[in-house]
């Protein structure tokens, strides 16, 4: 199955919001409890700058292809 440009970014653009609600609220606490509070406080920042970005990139806007 060979995907084009358009089709991944639209299929991005369908994961990217799930996989971020889903994934940091199950990895934020498995780590508060292995590496402390600082260590999920400073993972919740670094992925969610990181996801926001991402679904920034992978925005679809009206007159831009």
């Amino acid at each position: 199955m060979v995907l084009n440009r358009r089709t991944l970014t639209k299929l991005l653009v369908i994961t990217l919001p799930l996989a971020g609600t889903i994934s940091l609220p199950l990895a934020v606490p498995l780590l508060m409890k292995s590496a402390g509070i600082g260590a999920g406080v400073g993972l919740v920042l670094a992925v969610s700058c990181l996801w926001f970005a991402a679904m920034l990139r992978f925005a679809e806007m009206p007159g831009h292809d």
